[in-house]
């Protein structure tokens, strides 16, 4: 098969990631998988650590090498933190950001040069909890705001070099990241309501959308040929989008802590 388009994309050893690449591959992109364990999949793996910056340097040279060019690049790495913030270490909440944000961020650095080139496209991953923080999912909900907040400030800078730029607002979806989440130990004053809040979180996460749906929308994203800034995924995470963007703040928070810190 002759390749028209090149992707990259972090994290898609598994889970939405991996679906994400399989729908492209099906679309006619030659994908490249940047993560730490490699497996069977339609990609090309490269690990790579994304918190190591010459290491994410390294990878998307090691693609313009290979392929000549770079079309996509998808943000799709992360992983989250529960617990009170109290208990929550700094470095617990370093490495957060260090892989969601930092990561990210390491991974736009170096492959905006190839994707100005190609007049390209940048898809963070980020989640409906960057615009609805959730309690005892702080530091998650804040490494997801800052992307927001990048994706805002990127899509002005690289607008007049022809590289398009959005943010994928995900809701509840089932997927590796629930396994995944590190948790703080709750053994104290916030013990019973974190215990209770996780619960909920990761019972709407194990009953929420299917991952080859949320690969779907993202791969959508791909092909559009006009983008708006962020795109939330799931029709109930749109109408909470829409909620916080026009109820009073204060009103949001209550529904939010009724359903979260009971």
């Amino acid at each position: 098969m002759a390749y028209k388009h090149v992707a990259a994309i972090s994290g898609a050893s598994r889970g939405i990631g991996y679906e994400t690449a399989r729908l492209l591959k099906q679309a006619g992109y030659l994908v490249y998988d940047l993560s730490r364990s490699g497996g069977e999949g339609p990609f090309t793996h490269i690990s790579c650590d994304i918190t190591d910056e010459g290491a994410v340097r390294l990878a998307f040279e090691r693609i313009k090498e290979a392929e000549g060019q770079l079309n996509l690049l998808i943000c799709n790495a992360g992983f989250g933190i529960a617990g009170a913030i109290e208990d929550t270490a700094i470095t617990q909440a370093a490495k957060q950001f260090a892989v969601n944000f930092l990561g990210t961020c390491a991974c736009i650095k170096y492959a905006l040069p190839y994707l100005r080139e190609s007049h390209g496209r940048v898809i963070v991953v980020s989640s409906v909890a960057g615009i609805i923080p959730l309690p005892f999912q702080a530091y998650y909900s804040a490494s997801k705001s800052a992307l927001n907040a990048l994706v805002l400030g990127l899509a002005q800078e690289v607008k007049p070099f022809g590289v398009s730029v959005t943010a994928a607002l995900p809701g509840d979806a089932q997927s590796a990241f629930t396994a995944a989440r590190e948790k703080v130990a709750r053994d104290n004053v916030y013990g019973e309501t974190a215990a209770r809040s996780l619960a909920v979180m990761e019972h709407d996460e194990q009953n929420g959308m299917a991952a080859a749906y949320v690969a779907q929308r993202i791969a959508t994203l791909a092909h559009k040929k006009r983008l708006r800034l962020f795109y939330t995924i799931g029709g109930k995470y749109r109408v909470f989008y829409l909620m916080q963007k026009l109820l009073p703040l204060a009103l949001v928070r209550f529904i939010v802590s009724k359903i979260y810190a009971k």
